[in-house]
């Protein structure tokens, strides 16, 4: 009887490991850039000269080391730099993951779970090993203890298990088709668990962190500085995943509260490079001795990216802005082409999809397989989703300004309101439609500019407007409790639109208190698309899901769009050499290098 049972079981064995595969990458649609013998990617130097010091500016404030829980402000790029992932998805093949901590991925055919098998030489700075141990207490502290944000990230996964001392299992729930899934979880930080024994690991904690990557933190002042050094024992500095970065010696970033005072901090040596924010400065505060000689390099940076979605966003949870008439009649009252023209010297492009600059835009009138996910629909959207295209407000003259006015007024009354004693009133409350716009110090010195022709339109229709400039942290804590009318605030974009867009729009994530979803977004149709486009198997399908949920978000006016470049504009000084390459990747500091002299 035992032989015979042993011998079943080796028969089932035979068929799940043929099942298996272990591959060297994750490739979202089987389409990989790199083959398994690259050396480095194509967008670095794999043979950078070593050694030297950048100094960079970082904003607002830092109490905090650990990145991944609701309390605290963490310090700029030290996870980054201090904690390794599993793995690495390149700036030119966003669909791929790469070997980072691990070596290798366990892919079934039935996708029940994504297994990493680490890399033997993996190390903490301390010279311990990376262990299976150290990728579940991650994950696990990361659920139950970091950002509420995260439990509705990584919603699909079912449990993680360690199968032995350097593989590690992600099970995903039954009713999990997250395509994206397995490469989403190679891209979390992996703490030491020992470091962490005897630590609240949901406390903000200036503990200098022990991690894997390839620099430790060194030095710090709270709000004043980090000052991290290359460790010259980090084991993967040899990976193909890494050759070409991580050049310097040591890498610091002061800590200001203004963008503006970085450039007199380039000018006088505190700092090496900036990004330059702001259209005027860029094209006025750079004529000086120090650009004429060539001293300091002043260089427009193409990329690939998509657009940073910058926005005036509306807190949905306020019962004024729940009318998407009214959203759209104070979209009407911004004028764009005057602040481009006026104020930005016509450097910016309006941002025209919440996609924008991925090809994945919404335009024109649905067809093909995205108006086929659109119909299922059709009885809880506005008609307009399907009979007109979305259309920006715009302002070519003075002209078109009053028309939109006019429109915006129509709009109102539409939703309700009138003047009532020259004040935009809700008729049946009789309370006057006010609005508090919030920015913050970082860069609401930029905006005073472009609120004010903003605000004024808005008062020639009715409504008052407050724009209100506050400190880092106080405009964080009030976004994050969602104490706010409407704010100016970015969102990252990635190339791959995927499980982060739960967090952004998706319904379980409005009443999160730190969440991305600032406007409070709770929409079925909203959550469906984002699950279509989360759970897609075929390309065409996913970029048809993309499409749709753009165009239902466009039509329902949650936020006024911005402006973006297609540039990243820097000033650095000339000591650096960077990567030759016809791939447009921006401002990639950490792939420089000190030249010689």
């Amino acid at each position: 009887m035992k032989t015979i049972i042993a011998a079943s079981l080796i028969w089932l064995c035979g068929v799940a490991c043929a099942e298996a595969k272990i591959s060297d990458r994750i490739a979202l649609y089987e389409e990989a850039k790199y083959g398994s013998n690259f050396k480095a990617f194509s967008y670095v130097n794999p043979d950078a000269p070593q050694g030297g010091k950048i100094v960079l500016p970082a904003y607002g404030t830092f109490d905090n080391f650990n990145p991944y829980i609701f309390k605290g402000v963490a310090a700029t790029f030290v996870a980054g730099l201090s904690f390794e992932t599993l793995g690495i998805s390149p700036t030119d093949d966003p669909f791929t993951v790469y070997p980072l901590l691990a070596e290798k991925f366990d892919m079934p055919a039935d996708k029940s779970y994504i297994g990493f098998i680490l890399n033997k030489a993996a190390k903490f700075s301390d010279g311990s090993s990376v262990t299976a141990d150290d990728v579940v207490f991650s994950f696990n502290s990361i659920m139950e203890k970091g950002s509420p944000i995260y439990r509705v990230y990584y919603a699909d996964v079912d449990r993680v298990e360690k199968i032995n001392k350097h593989e590690v299992r992600f099970y995903f729930k039954k009713d999990s088709n997250n395509k994206e899934l397995p490469m989403i979880l190679a891209q979390f930080a992996i703490f030491s668990k020992k470091d962490w024994e005897g630590r609240e690991f949901d406390k903000p904690t200036l503990q200098i962190p022990l991690g894997s990557g390839p620099y430790v933190v060194k030095d710090f002042q709270v709000n004043k500085y980090v000052e991290l050094q290359k460790n010259p024992d980090y084991w993967g500095k040899d990976l193909p995943t890494q050759r070409g970065f991580n050049n310097f010696d040591t890498i610091r970033y002061d800590y200001y509260q203004d963008t503006t005072v970085t450039l007199q901090a380039l000018f006088s040596g505190n700092i090496d490079a900036r990004e330059e924010y702001i259209a005027k400065i860029w094209m006025t505060g750079y004529d000086n001795d120090l650009i004429k000689s060539g001293a300091i390099k002043k260089e427009n940076i193409e990329h690939n990216n998509p657009a940073i979605l910058q926005n005036f966003a509306y807190n949905v949870r306020r019962d004024k802005f729940q009318d998407r008439r009214v959203r759209k009649a104070i979209d009407l009252a911004f004028n764009f082409e005057w602040a481009n023209e006026k104020l930005f010297y016509n450097q910016y492009r309006r941002l025209f999809s919440y996609f924008t600059n991925t090809g994945m835009e919404a335009t024109g009138l649905p067809d093909g397989r995205e108006l086929k996910i659109l119909e299922q629909y059709r009885d809880k959207l506005p008609k307009e989703v399907f009979t007109e295209p979305y259309k920006l407000t715009t302002n070519p003259d003075i002209y078109d300004s009053r028309e939109n006015l006019k429109a915006a007024v129509a709009l109102l009354k539409e939703a309700g309101y009138d003047f009532v004693d020259g004040k935009m009133t809700k008729l049946q409350t009789g309370e006057p439609l006010e609005l508090e716009i919030l920015s913050n110090s970082a860069n609401g010195a930029t905006f005073t500019k472009v609120m004010l022709p903003f605000i004024e339109n808005l008062r020639k229709i009715g409504i008052k407007a407050v724009f209100r400039n506050l400190e880092v942290n106080i405009f964080k804590n009030r976004l994050d409790n969602f104490d706010f009318d409407m704010a100016i605030v970015s969102y990252r974009v990635s190339q791959m639109p995927g499980n982060e867009q739960r967090d952004y729009w998706g319904s379980k994530s409005a009443d999160i208190k730190g969440s991305n979803n600032i406007i409070g977004i709770k929409n079925e149709v909203v959550d469906a698309l984002i699950e279509g486009l989360v759970s897609a198997q075929e390309k065409e399908d996913y970029i048809a899901h993309v499409k749709a949920l753009d165009r239902v978000l466009l039509h329902e006016n949650y936020m006024i769009f911005q402006w973006y470049s297609p540039y990243s504009r820097v000033a650095y000084r000339d000591k650096f050499g960077q990567p030759q390459t016809d791939i447009k990747v921006g401002f990639q500091p950490f792939t420089w290098w000190i030249k010689e002299k």
